[in-house]
């Protein structure tokens, strides 16, 4: 069973919000996010390197030193202020007519140490160690990390008991078009409520920030160690998550360019194919992968559908299920060489918030070869791979809205 706490939160005020709120650090380099963050945006403090003309290494220590700055800066020009009490707090997201509340609050440690916080992908050491640099210089968490858990009908209730009222935040971003909406759950009996339930909730899954969930705890278990008068209330036991039922949840496809045909002409190639798939062409209209172990192809300007052959994959393994693995095993190991998806330059993955059109543009641009749609994996999918202790095949999950930082940060002190 997860452990869970309410924390007083580091957050703009209400009329400056939309200026300081930015998108996470990861999807955008750092010349996007120069052009893109204004005077008060947080991207100053997770993207300190954009402060320096030209750019600096985002890994100097200028850099670093330039974030410890600005947040100080921040919250004496209070554009972040720490609320007075601990409280949960709803973060709810909109995107295409379809809405997703999650609460913020403070996950254990110890739930990542021993697996109660569940993950369906690898991480690496080097980026976990930047992360880690990150929350140790700030000593907080300055973004959120994107869990899901089994869905409570309890907690579905409290949350909209709250959002029937007006929200302390509520805007439209600009650059994605999504609708960001933020609650204060403040009342002792809701806070106690909460934290009673989640205590029975046996796991939490990872969607999205894999490595930052694994620095978070790591900072915390590594200020453990060096605080010899350690008792286990300290707040650096916690880390920010974000927590959303199982059900509001929506995986979008994760798809694949390739730059060559490991030495096949394009008829040599979808011969090939047709050993393990069937394959007919769908013309020059953009094809949409219509069921599981249904793919879109893109090459020489026509869209193809592929259809693996029954005996060629394993319902009953939770991987060999899963269509990132056949693809992988019947396209990229067994007729391209590719063997390694994380290290191979011949490879590329382009989110599926991006359209097929992208693919097509990739390919038409004489950049990439070809390139594949997968169907979506799905929440049950990626909840019984984590319960069975296995690993997704790299670049599964797309998940869409991204958590906005900015909104909450949480001080480990």
């Amino acid at each position: 069973m997860v452990k869970v706490k309410p924390f007083a939160a580091i957050r703009p005020p209400k009329a400056i919000v939309e200026e300081v709120a930015a998108r996470p650090y990861d999807v955008l380099n750092s010349q996007e996010a120069k052009a893109e963050a204004g005077e008060k945006s947080l991207l100053h403090i997770t993207k300190p390197e954009i402060d320096f003309d030209p750019i600096i290494d985002e890994h100097s220590q200028p850099a670093y030193d330039k974030a410890v700055e600005n947040l100080k800066t921040w919250m004496n020009n209070g554009w972040l202020v720490k609320d007075q009490k601990e409280c949960y707090y709803v973060y709810a997201q909109t995107m295409d007519g379809r809405t997703q509340y999650g609460i913020v609050l403070c996950a254990h440690v110890d739930d990542y140490l021993t697996g109660k916080i569940k993950k369906h992908e690898l991480t690496r050491k080097d980026k976990e160690e930047d992360r880690m640099i990150h929350v140790r210089i700030q000593n907080a968490n300055v973004e959120p990390v994107f869990f899901a858990y089994p869905d409570n009908d309890e907690i579905n209730a409290i949350v909209a008991k709250y959002t029937a009222n007006a929200p302390e935040y509520d805007f439209v971003a600009p650059d994605d078009g999504f609708g960001h909406h933020f609650w204060i759950i403040d009342k002792d009996e809701d806070i106690a409520r909460i934290t009673e339930i989640f205590s029975q909730i046996p796991a939490f899954y990872v969607a999205d920030g894999h490595h930052r969930t694994a620095a978070a705890a790591l900072v915390g278990e590594e200020k453990r160690r060096q605080n010899p008068n350690h008792k286990g209330d300290e707040e650096y036991n916690y880390f920010m998550s974000v927590v959303f039922p199982e059900s509001h949840l929506k995986i979008i496809d994760y798809n694949r360019v390739v730059k060559d045909l490991n030495g096949m002409s394009k008829e040599q190639f979808i011969a090939a194919l047709g050993e393990d798939f069937e394959v007919k062409e769908m013309g020059t209209e953009i094809y949409t992968p219509a069921a599981l172990h249904n793919f879109a192809m893109y090459i020489d300007g026509k869209w193809y559908s592929l259809t693996a052959k029954e005996g060629k994959y394993d319902d009953n393994d939770p991987i060999g299920v899963l269509d990132v693995t056949i693809c992988s095993n019947l396209i990229f190991d067994k007729l391209l060489d590719i063997k390694d998806l994380r290290t191979s330059k011949r490879i590329d993955f382009v989110g599926g918030i991006r359209g097929l059109g992208e693919l097509s543009r990739r390919v038409d641009s004489g950049e990439m070869v070809a390139a594949f749609a997968l169907y979506p994996v799905s929440m049950r999918q990626l909840i019984n791979i984590a319960d069975t202790g296995n690993i997704m095949p790299p670049k599964t999950t797309w998940f869409e809205p991204k958590l906005r930082s900015g909104l909450a940060i949480h001080k480990l002190v």
